[in-house]
């Protein structure tokens, strides 16, 4: 029985540990907003996951709001174009 426990308790922190680190940004941003609709605290489970707590939240801490966008600059030798490489591999 006692391995049984501990064997669900390594396989949860597993678990959890995957979830802050592997999963992509979004599916742990609903993770988050999940959470937070259960009543935890938005700040500390966006810290816990590594996301950016949403926009709604009212932290103010992303400044999003407060500046505008920065100006696009051209490039400094007057052409607009950009160079793509691209190499050809040919099977005979």
């Amino acid at each position: 029985m006692w391995q049984t426990i501990i064997v669900a308790l390594i396989v949860a922190a597993a678990l959890l540990h995957f979830s802050t680190k592997y999963l992509p940004a979004g599916v742990r941003r609903a993770i988050v907003r999940g959470l937070v609709r259960c009543g935890l605290d938005e700040a500390k489970m966006s810290t816990f996951f590594k996301v950016a707590p949403g926009c709604g939240s009212g932290c103010g801490s992303c400044g999003s709001c407060d500046s505008p966008p920065p100006p696009a600059t051209p490039p400094a030798d007057g052409s607009s174009k950009r160079v793509i490489l691209m190499q050809v591999q040919r099977q005979d």
